[in-house]
This record gives structure tokens, C-alpha cells and sequence, in this order.
């Protein structure tokens, strides 16, 4: 909201000096620091005094950006030869601008929520604006700016766009808390944590509570935890302009308007349980730090004293992220600068980072890149939104821009810079990403949170670990259409991602197979569906192996039980009635000779159907059971067996309904072998992945197992290689040394030339013993050099073929590539 000058002027009561007062800039940015102009001629600077500095020193490096306009405790000795520059001499230039911040927000009336305590301010600020966007269009403080000068900064980005404003305060020493509560005028307050920082200049811990309290002195509303007996103390003594209403939470006092009865910590959530309004509330979040835990329900408390429903939040709670990406330097591929930014997006951090960049760029000796998302939230016309973005990007002379959403892909013609890509998703940029796109440059990553920069972040940083899993993404599909081909048009298709996809990765796989319209997934466990849930996967989800501990957490994110026992049955249905839930599907399990989970007799199928039937809290969504030996023709008898008896187990469960229950039982060899058997879905596993024991020629491979060579040395004739001297050398050999081993899945039975790699090309052994974190492989006569590719698996070295050699089944192998091997994803 751009004041002019004049405006000014009189806002802060300052003497305006210069040759040519009819010229009247307009103003749309405030700076205090030379480095960090980007429109000289739209910024007014404020000449600071301080303790080690003096902003007056800098007059010249400003007007040397093109700024005009400047406060002023003292007019240059040298007056500036450029006629069009204006000073407004004041007494105090801090002073003046806190009052002018003051002046802006008085211009609006949403309300300012105003955050101040020892620790936590920064977190409970972003989960809050997180919490409550896109509904509301929140501002904030751009990351900790909650001092002297930085909450006038802060109040300087309010405008009409917003709903709502999040500010937080933090003071050094007694005084200054009056002047943010002057600039600020919170209508809410929060307190978080009380600790004993910035005590130093208190003389108690009492002294620096009192002084904090003063932030909420016009405050309507304030929420704070009614355990620290310091702050409460405080609180009951504080004078206040309106007496507020106080919104308090405890895990010990009754009598707290939200009292914390439990908090139940899992390995990666925390279930926080409540008593609120003598109702029974809970939330979980995914942190198991007492400290996130504190935030969570500060943010907690605040969204139930303003009267939102915390209930249509949950899933929010569940999926908050952490605040941690700061801004970070890290080192890249290929000599690469890697700045990652996506603690925040929107225009002030932009301009922020942008300085950042400008110091990492060894005086632009080093290409500039930008990967920057849609800016979300901001309320701004996405026009005039995205015309200023492509300015400050041209004003920092980026050579190269990458654009990732698709609002910011709509105005890519306003960014004039040499280089510039667009891409839909985040996701799209990875599968067409390519190592040798980057190379001795500086990158600036600045994304909004649901782009998942950190993906991004993952494949642009150096990495110690050298050995990745390719995934086909393509291919994938490929063997997926092939399987759909061989099916009626109105047979469903259930794909299995248990396991972490066969070692290929849930999540990605998931959302590919949802992009093609899968109308079923599998997982083993609930843990595995609610990692789906929590990354966007809608696609309905049967969890194979159901655990009574999890039931709530199943019923809470939609995945469907297999139900093979009776008393299973009973109590999932114990857990939909504590969670007062009705018509949810399950899937029963049938055993037909496998001898593993399942119903085997018509009297138990009868039991559960009429359980069933007689409880309108589930329904059966379909009856399955598992084929033992379909891949294997001399057992085709007992596969008929299996069938016939499938069909009359579903025969006695489905005749008791008047709805449609789906039936499968065919799994990939069983859809290659067994067309006619398929019924109404079929259950697609290996053969996804590119591995059959039918068709395995008309599959295409999807899972590449690599890795680099560290060194190469020579072995003379007699040396031993390895732990245990297994490996020898009865000749001279060149051996590589690979860095993937058993804590990577490589079995250790591939040790002392069992097992080969693919180098160039060519197999190399795998001599001596595999170690925990490395192996060795005889590259004699090989071409190869320190660096190159080794391939442990894939195309031309199947998975299958790797299997066979240890006696195994492909299973094992993909299964066993452990979570430290980086997948990278990839199509044409």
C-alpha cells in the first residue's frame, strides 16, 4: 500500500530539506541497510544510530541504488550533487519508524494476534498461519522479526489482502515492550514458553514477565498456559487498559478452560487428549518433542478461545510441518551453492533470500539460479502478484529462473531472465530433473510448503552416499497397462505398495498409480496407509495386516481392515462405536489352503456375515483369499481347488447381502495364468515392478539398483582382500571398491565371487567378504575409472537373475534395499 511522501511527512513530523519539493515519490518499501534495496526509487531509508553503527555513513551506497527518499537525524556534510534527492530530518529516525509502522496499523481492522514468551514465538506463529490458510489469508512476521526495528517492518506489509495478522514481540531490556505494543496494538495475545532467556538485563525472572505482559495491554483476548505460576502471578497483577478475556490451558488445574489429560508418544506422533467445555477433544501431531508438543497446544488453545472448529482442523494438526528450513547453505552437485529457503513464501522473505543470494555468488563469479513456487495466500492480484516478483528477480540480475506451480507458469512471460523453466508440480520438475542441468552455480530454492522443496533440496545437495535405486516411472505404467489388458473392462485393479512399494518407495509409487486411476492399494501394515494419507493419496487403501492398537488411527484416515478372525471383527467394531462411526467397509479374508490368515469353515463365514449384517457400523466391501502356487503349472490342480473352493466360501457370505461385495483372488502370475478366474478385482504385486516368472519378457524393468566406484586399486598375486582374508588374489588383479554393502540390502551370500556386478557393461565378481558399508569387485581387464557407474541390478542384470543365484525369490531382493539407498524417480 504505497504512501507518498508528503503523506509521510506528516505522519512523522519531520523538516523535509531538498532543491525540488514539487516532486512527491511514492513509497512502497522501507529499508535501513544499503545491501538490501531492490526499487531505490520506491524506498524510503531510514538512517539508524546505533550502539556499533550509523546508517548516515551509507547515505551514498543508497543513492547509488536510486534512492530519493531518506530519514534523517543529520543532513550529509557533502550534499549529493542529484537534485531529486529528498531528507526528512527528525530527532529520532527509529522513533520515526515505529510511528509511522503505528500509523499503518491503525489503517486496518482485522485483527493483530501478538506473540511474545521466552521460546516458541517463531513456531507457534508459523503453525498458526499454516493452521489457518488458505481459509484465512494471514501476514506475518517475516521469520523472527519481532525487535525494535523488526516489527515495524513487519507491520509495514499489512494491507487490505489479509484477514489476519500474526506479530511477535521479543524485548532485551525493560522499556521496549511499550514500544511495540504501541506499533503492534495486538488484539489477541499469546504467551508461550516461559524460560530465562534474555534475562540478562532483568533483574528477575518476575521483572521480565511483567515487562512481557505489557504487549497485551489493549488486548481483548489472551491465551496462555496456566502452569508457569510466575506468568499467572503476573497476569492477576497486570494492569490493563479493558479487562481481557483470559483463556488459559494446564495439565494440572481443573479449572483451566482446556485441561490436558493425556499425551500419547509414538516413534513419529503424538496424540494430545483435552477436556474442553467438560467435552472429550484430542489432536495428534507429528512430533514427539515436549517442545512441539508445548507449541502445539498453545496453537491449540488459541483456535478454540477464537471459537474455530479445531474438529475440521485435525487433519491439519496431523500434517503440520516442521520449522526448520531456515535459510541454509549447503554444498551442491557439481560444485553448486545450495541455498534452501522454504521456511516461507511470500514477498518480504523473496527479497530476503535474494540478498542472501547475492552474498553467496562469489561477486557473481558464480551463475545465479532461482527455483521458486507459487506464492500462496497472498491475497495480491496473481497479475500484479507476479509482475513484482519478475522486478525483484530483474533487479537481482538472476540468470536463471525455475518457476514450479501453475499460477507462476501462467505469467512466465513476465520474467525476463536468460535462462527460465516452468513446471506444473514439484513432482514434474523431478521426473524431468538432470544432474547435468546444474554445474557451478548458485541456487536459491523459495517454496511454499505444499510444493515439498525438500524433495528438491534432496536431489540438488551433495551427497556422502553414492548409491541410488532409479525408479521407472514409466515403465511402471507400462507393466501396469499390460496387466489391464488382459482384463474385462469392468475388473478392478488393486495394486500392492506394502513393503515401501517392493523397495521402490509408497509414496511415489502411490501417487503415480493414483495419477492412472488405480482403484485400490494394499498395504501391510496401518502405519504404511496413514504415510499415503499423509502425502495426498485419496485412492482407497486395504491394510493387510491390521493391529487392534491401531484401529483408530485406520478409522481416522479411511484404510480398510482384512478381517480374518472372529474376534478381530469384534473389535473393530468396538473402535467404530468409540468413534462413533457407521457404514465403514472391511474386507474379508478366506483361507482356501494356504494355511495362513482367514476363515476356513461355513460356519465361521456365517457367524461373520450375520455379525455383519445385524451391525450398521460396517459393511463388506469385498472377500478375498491367496493363491499358493499359481506361477507354478505342475500345481494348476490345486489352483483350481483353491478357486472352486473361493468361489463357494463367497457364494455363502455374498447370498446374505443385497449389495455388491467385490471377490479376488488372482495376483500376477494368477492374472498371466488365469484370466477367466478374475472376477470382479485382481490383486497386482511383483508384476508391477517389472518381474515374472511367465511373462518376464514382455515386462519392462523398473527398479535399477546403482552405485559409484570410490578407488581402484591393484592386488599383487598372494594378497588377501576383505574381513578374513577370504578373498585371494592368484594372480595380480585391479579390484574396485564399491560403496554399497549389507546395511545397504546387498546380501553377503553374493560375497567370494557368488554375486557380479555390471561394470561397463562387463560382470566383475564380487570378491572377499561384503563389508557393512562397502564391497569389493574384480575389475581385471575391465575399462573402468574412479567414479564410474556400477549397476547391482536392473535392465541388462535382472533383479530375477540376482534371485536366482542366492536361491531366493525377487521379493527378498527389492525388499531388502534398505532406506538409506536415496530412490530417485524418473520418466521420458
Amino acid at each position: 500500500m504505497p504512501y507518498s511522501l508528503k503523506e509521510i511527512i506528516a505522519i512523522i513530523d519531520g523538516q523535509v530539506t531538498g532543491p525540488n519539493n514539487t516532486i512527491d515519490p511514492s513509497i512502497r518499501f522501507l529499508s535501513f541497510d544499503s545491501r538490501t534495496i531492490l526499487s531505490g526509487k520506491e524506498t524510503l531509508f531510514f538512517a539508524l544510530k546505533s550502539g556499533r553503527n550509523n546508517g548516515h555513513r551509507f547515505i551514498e551506497d543508497a543513492i547509488a541504488r536510486e534512492v530519493n527518499s531518506f530519514v534523517v537525524e543529520d543532513l550529509p556534510a557533502k550534499t549529493p550533487s542529484n537534485a531529486n534527492v529528498h531528507f526528512i530530518v527528525v530527532k529520532d529516525s527509529l522513533a520515526a519508524l515505529q510511528k509511522l509502522a503505528a500509523f499503518h496499523r491503525q489503517r486496518f481492522a482485522y485483527p493483530v494476534v501478538g506473540i511474545t514468551g521466552s521460546n516458541g514465538k517463531t513456531i507457534v506463529k508459523e503453525w498458526l498461519s499454516e493452521l489457518l490458510s488458505p481459509e484465512m489469508k494471514v501476514v506475518r512476521s517475516p521469520r523472527s522479526y519481532n525487535s525494535q526495528i523488526g516489527n515495524p517492518l513487519s507491520v509495514w506489509l499489512m494491507d487490505q489482502r489479509f484477514d489476519l495478522a500474526i506479530f511477535e514481540a521479543g524485548i532485551s531490556k525493560p522499556g521496549e515492550m511499550e514500544k511495540l505494543e504501541a506499533i503492534l496494538k495486538p488484539d489477541h495475545g499469546i504467551f508461550t514458553h516461559l524460560g530465562k532467556a534474555h534475562l540478562e538485563n532483568f533483574s528477575s525472572v518476575e521483572e521480565l514477565v511483567a515487562e512481557k505482559i505489557k504487549l497485551f495491554t489493549n488486548s481483548t483476548l489472551i491465551v496462555y498456559c496456566k502452569d508457569f505460576k510466575i506468568l499467572h502471578q503476573a497476569i492477576d497483577k497486570a494492569v490493563f487498559t479493558h479487562k481481557p478475556r483470559f483463556f488459559s490451558w494446564s495439565v494440572n488445574d481443573p479449572k483451566a478452560d482446556l485441561l490436558i489429560v493425556n499425551t500419547t508418544k509414538s516413534i513419529e506422533y503424538t496424540v494430545i487428549e483435552g477436556i474442553f467445555q467438560s467435552a472429550k477433544i484430542d489432536i495428534t501431531i507429528p512430533f514427539t518433542d515436549d517442545a512441539s508438543i508445548e507449541n502445539s497446544i498453545h496453537s491449540w488453545a488459541y483456535l478454540l478461545a477464537t471459537n474455530y472448529n479445531t474438529e475440521s482442523l485435525k487433519d491439519k494438526f496431523l500434517k503440520i510441518t516442521p520449522v526448520a528450513m531456515r535459510l541454509e547453505l549447503k554444498k551442491g552437485i557439481n560444485g553448486c551453492i545450495l541455498i534452501n529457503d522454504s521456511y516461507n513464501s511470500d514477498t518480504a522473505s523473496l527479497v530476503n533470500a535474494l540478498d542472501f543470494i547475492d552474498q553467496q555468488s562469489d561477486n557473481r563469479k558464480k551463475r545465479c539460479t532461482v527455483i521458486i513456487s507459487d506464492i500462496l495466500q497472498s491475497g495480491e492480484n496473481p497479475e500484479i502478484l507476479y509482475r513484482e516478483i519478475a522486478d525483484y528477480i530483474q533487479m537481482r540480475h538472476i540468470d536463471k529462473l525455475i518457476g514450479i506451480g501453475p499460477e507462476i507458469s501462467r505469467f512466465s512471460a513476465m520474467f525476463p531472465t536468460p535462462e527460465k523453466l516452468f513446471f506444473p508440480s514439484s513432482d514434474e520438475f523431478l521426473l524431468h530433473f538432470k544432474e547435468s542441468d546444474f554445474s557451478q552455480e548458485v541456487i536459491l530454492l523459495k517454496g511454499a510448503r505444499q510444493f515439498r522443496f525438500d524433495r528438491i533440496s534432496a536431489v540438488l545437495q551433495l551427497k556422502a552416499h553414492q548409491t541410488v535405486m532409479e525408479i521407472d516411472l514409466d515403465a511402471m505404467v507400462y507393466n501396469l497397462n499390460f496387466y489391464r489388458e488382459k482384463l474385462r473392462p469392468t475388473t478392478k485393479v488393486m495394486a500392492m505398495v506394502k513393503a515401501f512399494s517392493y523397495g521402490t518407495g509408497s509414496v511415489e509409487v502411490a501417487k503415480a498409480l493414483q495419477y492412472r486411476r488405480i482403484d485400490y492399494l494394499a498395504v501391510a501394515i496401518a502405519d504404511e496407509g496413514i504415510e499415503l494419507r499423509n502425502n495426498g493419496i485419496d485412492v482407497p487403501i486395504l491394510v493387510m495386516n491390521p493391529e487392534e492398537h491401531g484401529f483408530d488411527a485406520m478409522i481416522e484416515n479411511r484404510l480398510e481392515p482384512n478381517i480374518y478372525r472372529f474376534e478381530l471383527l469384534q473389535k473393530f467394531d468396538e473402535a467404530l462405536k468409540r468413534n462413533a462411526v457407521n457404514n465403514f467397509p472391511v474386507h474379508l479374508k478366506v483361507d482356501t489352503g494356504m494355511k495362513r490368515l482367514g476363515f476356513d469353515h461355513p460356519e465361521a463365514m456365517n457367524k461373520v456375515a450375520e455379525y455383519i449384517r445385524t451391525h450398521d457400523t460396517m459393511y463388506i466391501r469385498s472377500v478375498f483369499s491367496h493363491l499358493a502356487v499359481s506361477d507354478d503349472p505342475k500345481n494348476d490342480l490345486f489352483t483350481q481347488l483353491q478357486f472352486n473352493r473361493f468361489r463357494e466360501y463367497c457364494d455363502i457370505i455374498t447370498n446374505q447381502f443385497d449389495y455388491k461385495i467385490l471377490r479376488h483372488i488372482l495376483n500376477s502370475s494368477g492374472i498371466e495364468r488365469f484370466p477367466e478366474m478374475q472376477l470382479d478385482m485382481v490383486r497386482l504385486g511383483i508384476g508391477l515392478y517389472g518381474v515374472s516368472t511367465v511373462c518376464h519378457n514382455e515386462l519392462r524393468n523398473v527398479a535399477t539398483l546403482k552405485t559409484t566406484i570410490s578407488q581402484i586399486r591393484t592386488v599383487e598375486s598372494g594378497e588377501t582382500i576383505g574381513y578374513g582374508r577370504r578373498g585371494i588374489a592368484n594372480t595380480p588383479l585391479s579390484i574396485a571398491i564399491l560403496p554399497i554393502g549389507y546395511a545397504d540390502g546387498l546380501d553377503r551370500r553374493l560375497s567370494n565371487g557368488v554375486g557380479e556386478v555390471l561394470i561397463g557393461g562387463v560382470k566383475a565378481p564380487i570378491i572377499g567378504t561384503i563389508c557393512m558399508d562397502m564391497c569389493m569387485v574384480d575389475i581385471t581387464g575391465i575399462a573402468a575409472l574412479e567414479g564410474d557407474r556400477a549397476i547391482i541390478f536392473g535392465e541388462d542384470l535382472p533383479v530375477s537373475e540376482v534371485a536366482d543365484t542366492l536361491g531366493t525369490i525377487s521379493y527378498e531382493i527389492l525388499t531388502s534395499i534398505g532406506q538409506r539407498v536415496k530412490r530417485v524417480y524418473f520418466k521420458e
